[in-house]
């Protein structure tokens, strides 16, 4: 897996940034990805319809990037399928019990200048920073 360049990173959170103050200013509404996943999921009726259209863009904003930009997404991890598992789970938890995810709380509530939300991305930072050290340290892949 190459590793992506500082211009491919710095587009892509341009292109994160100006969707997500798009979904405010257009539906009002925060570009949580968490959120706007379980919303798919437990669709309960309600006009949520946006929310397949906002994952099934941003899906295919990756597609159009790894074409774009060769290398920048990567296309493979070397990972048991179970491990890939556990991890989706860890993180679903982790989002739930942090009351949102990084792009939820990282780029729109820090935006907003929400104190919960600098909390909650400094624990995801650091908890981030503790589990690649614990991978490195016991034989992990980085």
């Amino acid at each position: 897996m190459t590793e992506p360049s500082s211009l491919t990173i710095l587009l892509g959170g341009l292109a994160f940034g100006t969707a997500a103050g798009f979904l405010l200013l257009l539906n009002g509404r925060i570009a949580g990805f968490s959120g706007i996943f379980r919303g798919v999921i437990l669709y309960g009726g309600r006009d949520d319809t946006w929310k397949a259209f906002f994952l099934a863009g941003a899906i295919a904003a990756g597609g159009v990037a790894s074409r774009v930009f060769p290398g920048a997404v990567p296309g493979h991890y070397d990972a048991s399928l179970g491990l890939l598992v556990v991890a989706g789970l860890l993180v679903g938890i982790g989002t739930r019990l942090g009351n949102g995810c990084t792009s939820g709380h990282g780029v729109c509530g820090i935006g907003r200048l929400s104190k919960r939300s600098f909390v909650a991305t400094l624990v995801f930072v650091g908890s981030g920073i503790v589990t690649v050290a614990a991978a490195n340290a016991f034989g992990g892949t980085q």
